[in-house]
């Protein structure tokens, strides 16, 4: 099956041109399951991790089923935060210019006018919920012509409290059109959400395929207080790809990357506090590998789809497991290898235990010469429901 190619999978010569010009020339997984549905106008749901090269799947079906003399906007995609959207506009903005498309994207804290008068002319629109809901309260955008509607990271739009926004959204859209729903899981709410926007879906359901490359190598570090930088400064010199480095808080990444800068290594902070436009400047210089340390907080890290990202340092421990696998999620992408790395201060080890075992890292945990906590019996999550892990 992954040897199909993309014109095999239905995909226009113009749009096969424009990704061979990026070396894309066989497709993911991911890929090849929906398109040749999604092209065909069917609901698709599909689970599919970050990183599993969802993007394409649906932004080729989306250029390829609209055409430039249509109401617009006739495409909508959502997606959880300003960051994701900002990815999302350029992977589709690559491909519209193959049919004379327009692409605009929406979201918070930049000033809705000049967002407003881009939106109007845009063939496809990439918004997050609030400021999609926004506009449309405001009678700045029409939805009533949208034929094809992408719920991008919808377990993430739902962990931030984004459902009520949703729902009114998909009201103002027309029932006649297409529905693709991707997500990280669809169990629970999810699923339940997928079920009420999508008619009779086709349903995929794609994982970074365990033979592939892209295997996710998990370390625990024991550190001290006094050892700490200094071990982060020498794994960042050992390491010959781009790091992200993880801290709990804002005001400990600014002086993270000052204590790095002494010391040598030039880094660069990512966090909710700075401007959307220095948060940009950041990822360009980080993407381009200009610089090849990013120290982000969690939040900051959300929308971060970065495939060349080779290590995830923990210098901070995450607050619970779901942050842990989130943030190591952010390596091993699209095939690639890549190292999760967790700093462990003596009062961290017991806890860190635990965690390293409910995630079937307490080999890596030993390994290091720390020794595991004795299970608890019983981990409940916040909700106070027996968790996954």
């Amino acid at each position: 099956m992954h040897h199909e190619s993309f014109r095999d999978l239905g995909v226009s010569s113009d749009i096969v041109g424009v990704l061979a010009n990026r070396s894309i020339t066989e497709p993911f997984p991911i890929q090849a399951l929906v398109l040749p549905d999604a092209l065909a106008g069917i609901d698709v749901l599909a689970k599919s991790p970050t990183g599993s090269g969802k993007t394409l799947a649906f932004a080729i079906p989306i250029v390829e089923r609209t055409v430039a003399t249509d109401p617009r906007p006739s495409a909508l995609v959502l997606v959880p935060t300003r960051e994701l959207a900002a990815q999302v506009t350029d992977e589709l903005e690559a491909l519209a210019p193959t049919k004379g498309l327009k692409v605009a994207a929406a979201y918070g804290g930049v000033p809705i006018g000049a967002q407003a008068k881009r939106v109007k002319g845009a063939h496809i629109l990439v918004a997050t919920p609030g400021r999609l809901q926004d506009l449309a309260e405001r009678r700045l955008v029409d939805l009533s012509h949208v034929r094809t509607f992408v719920l991008d990271e919808a377990d993430r739009m739902l962990d931030m409290g984004f459902q009520p926004q949703v729902d009114r959204i998909v009201r103002r859209l027309p029932r006649n059109r297409q529905t693709m729903f991707f997500s990280a899981t669809l169990d629970g709410d999810v699923g339940k959400l997928a079920r009420a926007y999508t008619t009779s879906p086709a349903h995929f359901e794609a994982e970074l395929s365990a033979n592939a490359p892209g295997e996710t190598e998990h370390r625990f570090v024991p550190v001290t207080t006094d050892t700490k930088v200094e071990t982060l400064v020498e794994h960042l010199r050992a390491s010959d790809g781009l790091t992200l480095v993880f801290v709990r808080t804002k005001r400990g990444a600014d002086r993270l990357v000052q204590k790095l800068g002494r010391a040598g290594v030039s880094a660069l902070a990512m966090h909710g506090d700075m401007s959307q436009r220095s948060r940009e400047r950041s990822l360009e210089r980080f993407e381009s590998g200009k610089v090849t340390t990013l120290v982000a907080t969690d939040v900051a890290a959300r929308g971060l789809d970065l495939d060349d990202v080779t290590h995830v340092i923990n210098f901070d421990p995450p607050a619970e497991d779901k942050g842990y696998v989130h943030r190591t999620g952010r390596t091993g992408r699209a095939g690639r290898d890549g190292t999760a790395i967790t700093f462990v201060l003596p009062e961290q080890q017991a806890e860190t235990s635990h965690v390293a075992r409910r995630l079937g890292h307490t080999e890596q945990f030993e390994q290091a010469g720390m020794k595991s906590a004795q299970p608890k019996l019983l981990y409940t999550s916040r909700r106070g429901r027996r968790s996954k892990w």
